[in-house]
């Protein structure tokens, strides 16, 4: 049986033929895919210029839908969905994007990052801590160890906080020995609170060699110390706080007075306070100074000048109202009535103020309960700031 050649004349153009249409069709079609990809990306990015986000995670679902393989409209979205408080959506996307086996390292670091602020941000702090954890070693290895700082000591857990913080500070991420006396004291306070008295004094005095220059750990531990039944190691510490740290005098001044008072110590405690009172003028440091004349009977209308010669240093409403509370006045019987109104008006004057949220308490915090920073509560009153 013969082949005819004239079969493969006729059949080469028109396979040449209908290998150029379906290519052109092909090349059309990627076209138009391709230009509507950019215009859904783009419209999305005009609406989120003009703060319309329910419109721009519409057009990016859109650009998703269009071009899946788009790495950075997946993040977009995610974030646009977490920004909005869709935080099982925002998971979805970002957990898509790291089941993919063609994503980059960077990308996939990027993933996990985002994926972990999702849980952080719906509270869902175990699977944050799991997914930050994966973090290290990876670009993203400091903001996960801050984030994991956080979560720790939101949830109290001391010992895995300073395990972060002595790895960070030992990565020279930051100083972060304050942070640890803090956390070694709050575990001194713990194991104190379930009468562990001796194992809470090692832990303080563990912090005090972690930041000698941090005033919490004396303080803690001259408490800790007059509580054991000694006040002249307490009171010996207290005179090393006033040299270390002489600005947190204040917090320590009824303690002074008391430690003073059972030692004998009197004199020299009084010395003490007027000394850094005149350097520093603190309603605390005040109070203290007239507590110990005032336990001298024969001082006690001393102790009252006290607050004349402060009002003269310092305009105080809360010295005068003080002051006040001895004076005789002409129609004596309203004494009573006045004194309260001006107590009631003195009162918030006396609080503490978070210098970087505002929040304010009537007893120092070591961390702010509002916005959980350190050592943000100076030692001074409001009225003083």
């Amino acid at each position: 049986m013969e082949f005819d050649l004239s079969w493969i004349f006729l059949g080469l153009p028109l396979a040449f033929g209908l290998g150029w249409f379906a290519s052109r069709f092909d090349l059309r079609q990627m076209r138009e895919e391709n230009r509507r990809a950019p215009k859904a990306y783009f419209k999305g990015l005009n609406y989120l210029l003009n703060e319309q986000q329910d419109q721009a995670i519409d057009a990016f679902i859109e650009a998703v839908q269009s071009d899946p393989d788009t790495t950075e409209l997946h993040f977009a979205l995610g974030n646009l969905f977490r920004r909005r408080g869709e935080y099982n959506r925002a998971v979805r996307v970002h957990e898509h994007l790291l089941s993919r086996g063609d994503l980059s390292r960077a990308d996939r670091e990027r993933a996990q990052h985002a994926l972990a602020l999702d849980f952080l941000k719906a509270g869902l702090l175990d699977r944050a801590e799991d997914a930050l954890r994966r973090l290290e070693g990876s670009a993203f290895e400091g903001q996960a160890r801050m984030a994991l700082l956080a979560i720790y000591e939101r949830s109290r857990d001391w010992p895995q906080a300073s395990d972060i913080a002595r790895r960070m500070h030992d990565a020279q991420q930051g100083d972060f020995s304050t942070r640890l006396a803090h956390y070694l004291c709050e575990q001194a306070l713990a194991l104190a609170a379930h009468g562990e008295l001796p194992a809470a004094q090692a832990l303080l005095e563990q912090a005090l060699a972690t930041a000698p220059q941090a005033p919490r750990a004396r303080i803690e531990l001259a408490r800790l110390q007059q509580r054991q039944g000694q006040p002249e190691a307490a009171f010996d510490t207290l005179q090393a706080l006033a040299q270390a740290a002489p600005a947190a005098l204040p917090l320590a001044a009824p303690l002074l007075v008391e430690t003073a008072t059972a030692t004998g110590q009197a004199p020299l405690a009084q010395a003490l306070l007027q000394h850094h009172y005149e350097d520093m003028p603190s309603l605390d440091l005040l109070e203290a100074v007239v507590a110990l004349e005032a336990a001298n009977a024969d001082t006690a209308a001393v102790g009252r000048e006290w607050y004349v010669r402060h009002l003269e240093r310092e305009p105080s409403l809360v010295a005068a109202t003080k002051w006040l509370a001895g004076e005789t006045l002409t129609h004596e019987q309203f004494h009573p009535q006045i004194q309260r109104a001006l107590e009631q008006a003195a009162k918030p004057l006396t609080r503490y103020r978070c210098a970087a949220c505002g929040f304010e308490a009537r007893q120092h915090f070591w961390q702010c309960p509002g916005c959980q920073t350190w050592d943000s509560y100076p030692a001074r009153r409001v009225e003083e700031l």
